[in-house]
């Protein structure tokens, strides 16, 4: 032992001493960044820059092989980390070390309303994409839930962006720390899946900045991502991806971004736009990879031979390459080049444990008649599961946060291993055929599922065997098939697919405990809503998605999570839809869909209050097992000034009979303003965890930016002088106390 330590030492001082006589300043990490980054760029060549700035395979771009900078891989999240393709076709490149832990969607992530658990998310996605060899993973997502017919909203964070901003800059932090760079996706105003490549979106500027930007900005000046990718859609007639007012003027010049913009994966369309307005690696462009006749069909990305012809040609010269080459090497400096990054662990205890908290957190307890649930299992219960989606596995599909799982804990599984223990019956009925494939990009995955029964004959015999239940437990919603949650499509109805709503009805007719968990990352209609004794959301959670159902089902973990967005009764309902602004209108001799965001910031629970309309559910809500009352709020001072903050005093207490968590929602009201303001906007929540009995205050501090909005006309945010009102509650509709205060 005592020789091992007498080698060590001694190679540690030989490596110091080398390394004050010879080594170079950018490879001197005692060095500060901005001075490796000036001693690297100098010695690069001009084929060197132009390589760093676009793909050399479907998920990596090249180091600088001569000065020993490694190549830089990319990697699909933000869900867990995406299975290995082939370097240039998307096929599985057939790993056997690529599986990994699903965690839950980031719609479910926000519905736990709790930084937290976005931290450890981020630090644990981070450590199995280490053990990857990944540099980089592709999220996370904090588009805003303009309509529930959005595709790809189970990947963000729902409609409310101050709610996004918060969860998402934990995120960041924490794959961070690990040397793993986040890349916030998609910037921005990317709402649209099916025609996502030609929809240009008119939006006023207000909506822009309070409704569709501020999470981003969150993700850059608090978060510090090293990473942003731009979206397929059009802005002001530009593509994002090289879009000269979202990426130099509000990201790079008034947000001080100091990293990458990335492509989305064909994103980018034109060699100049892509010089001169902001983007700094591209990725995708022609996916198909080496067919495309030439020897490398990378070399004729537009940030590619294009590029290095025009500085030849002397259209540009090198000032506009040098600045996206320094980004591209302070990312390599933050990642690759970090000695000090660990070595990451794949599928660890610890990562499961933390899918399934996660989980746990952020299923929803949308109703519960009667206290049906949690479900009392003892050995005289019978328990009927129905629906596809107990036996379907959901990590498979979907896009590109499809994943290739060490495990997926089905429903049906998790529910038959539970009512075992209890001593319980647990029988299973299809009834209904929704989508029995199985596989995704040659991932191939779960047991068969396929069918051969008609409709009819599945949905009889459901009901048949649910007049001899006790519980009835649907397991119905959306699954990740084309037109359902899925990338590159947006969903053609509000309704339920498949014939769902035929057979809700038809066993709540002959079954009084009828329970139905909604697998989705959207609202859906429900029109049964009345007929059902409880409904629980229980999103797209993952690996330990069988596990975290039945962990709330069962009382073993107290219902919090709370919606991230409206759930709508109808889809005219929907601000968007209500104007026939959805999905817009084209432009054929462009090819281009204008899509005009006419409900401007009344988006969501703003929207609810503007057109008078009643949800199925409000944003903000979710029930509990217990019960908690929220007291008198007091204030530390009655007015502020533009420099000072204000702070509320609420007292909550756990008046139930089981431990739990409530989350208390702080909205401001603007009780004048010289332009029209939403009636409400969430500026402060704080979870709490309370056992039986026990009291707490929260605190929850706002400053001038809460109060303010963004005036358009002088193109910068405002707080007017007057009148406020701090409304407190546990959901955008139970708002249950009220502060008056005043800005000076």
């Amino acid at each position: 032992m005592m020789r091992k330590s007498i080698i060590i030492a001694l190679a540690a001082f030989a490596t110091m001493t080398a390394k004050a006589q010879t080594l170079p300043v950018y490879l001197d990490e005692s060095r500060p960044i901005e001075e490796r980054i000036d001693d690297a760029l100098q010695r690069m060549t001009l084929d060197e820059k132009i390589a760093v700035i676009h793909a050399q395979s479907k998920f990596s771009s090249p180091g600088v092989r001569r000065l020993g900078l490694p190549d830089f891989w990319t990697d699909d999240g933000p869900h867990g980390v995406r299975p290995d393709v082939l370097w240039d076709e998307w096929v599985q490149a057939g790993h056997t070390n690529d599986s990994c832990v699903a965690f839950p969607a980031l719609t479910c992530l926000a519905a736990t309303w709790n930084p937290q658990m976005s931290r450890i998310y981020g630090e644990s996605l981070a450590e199995e994409a280490l053990y990857r060899d990944k540099d980089m993973i592709l999220g996370p997502g904090v588009n805003i839930n303009r309509t529930p017919l959005g595709g790809r909203n189970f990947e963000y964070m729902g409609e409310d962006p101050y709610l996004a901003s918060r969860m998402v800059v934990p995120y960041i932090q924490g794959m961070q720390s690990k040397g793993i760079a986040a890349c916030v996706k998609h910037y921005a105003l990317n709402n649209d899946e099916t025609y996502r490549h030609q929809v240009n979106v008119i939006v006023d500027d207000r909506a822009l900045h309070e409704i569709y930007l501020p999470a981003f900005r969150a993700a850059v000046t608090e978060g510090h991502a090293w990473g942003i990718m731009g979206a397929y859609n059009l802005y002001k007639n530009q593509h994002n991806c090289h879009n000269a007012i979202l990426l130099n003027q509000i990201l790079k010049r008034d947000w001080q971004y100091d990293g990458v913009v990335v492509s989305d994966w064909g994103g980018c369309h034109d060699t100049d736009e892509a010089i001169q307005n902001g983007l700094d690696m591209e990725f995708g462009t022609w996916t198909d990879g080496l067919t495309m006749g030439a020897t490398n069909a990378y070399d004729n990305y537009h940030l590619a031979l294009a590029y290095k012809r025009l500085i030849e040609e002397g259209k540009y010269t090198e000032r506009e390459l040098n600045d996206k080459v320094r980004r591209v090497l302070r990312l390599f400096f933050r990642t690759t080049m970090n000695r000090n990054r660990g070595y990451g662990f794949l599928c660890s205890e610890a990562h499961y444990e933390a899918a399934r908290r996660i989980a746990d957190e952020g299923i929803v307890l949308l109703q519960n008649n009667n206290g049906l649930l949690p479900l009392r299992l003892d050995g005289t219960k019978k328990v009927l599961v129905v629906g596809e989606n107990a036996i379907k596995m959901m990590t498979v599909g979907g896009g590109s946060s499809s994943l290739k799982v060490q495990h997926e804990i089905l429903p049906l599984d998790a529910l038959q291993a539970v009512c075992a223990q209890a001593h319980a019956t647990c029988d299973y009925a299809r009834g209904y055929v929704g989508d029995t494939v199985q596989s995704y990009n040659n991932v191939t995955v779960g047991r068969s599922i396929a069918e051969s029964r008609s409709a009819e004959v599945l949905r009889a015999e459901a009901v048949e065997k649910a007049k001899a239940a006790d519980y009835v437990i649907i397991f119905g919603g959306l699954n990740k098939s084309n037109h359902q949650d899925c990338e590159g499509f947006d969903r053609e109805q509000y309704g339920l697919p498949y014939g769902q709503d035929e057979l809700v009805e038809a066993l709540a007719a002959v079954n009084k405990h009828v329970v139905f968990v909604n697998i989705s990352g959207n609202a859906v209609a429900m029109p049964w809503k009345d007929k059902v004794g409880a409904i629980v959301q229980g999103w797209f959670i993952g690996s330990e998605s069988g596990h975290a159902l039945c962990d709330v089902l069962t009382g073993r973990a107290n219902p919090s999570g709370k919606l991230p967005f409206t759930w709508w009764q109808t889809l005219n309902d929907v601000p968007a839809h209500r104007l026939g602004t959805f999905p817009g209108t084209w432009r054929a001799a462009h090819d281009i869909i204008d899509e005009t965001y006419a409900e401007s910031i009344f988006v969501g629970y703003r929207g609810v209050d503007r057109y008078k309309v009643r949800p199925t559910f409000a944003f903000g809500h979710g029930l509990s097992y217990t019960t908690f009352e929220i007291g008198k709020v007091t204030a530390d001072k009655k007015t502020m000034t533009s420099g000072e903050t204000i702070t509320f005093t609420i007292p909550v207490r756990n008046t139930g009979s089981v431990a739990g968590a409530e989350v208390v929602q702080l909205y401001v009201r603007d009780v004048k303003s010289s332009l029209p303001r939403p009636e409400k906007e969430l500026k402060g929540f704080q979870k709490v965890y309370l056992q039986p009995g026990e009291s707490q205050e929260v605190s929850i501090t706002i400053d001038k930016s809460a109060l303010s909005y963004y005036d358009d006309g002088k193109g910068q945010w405002v707080a007017e002088p007057g009148q406020f009102e701090a409304l407190i509650g546990n959901s955008s509709d139970h708002l249950t106390s009220k502060v008056k205060f005043e800005l000076k």
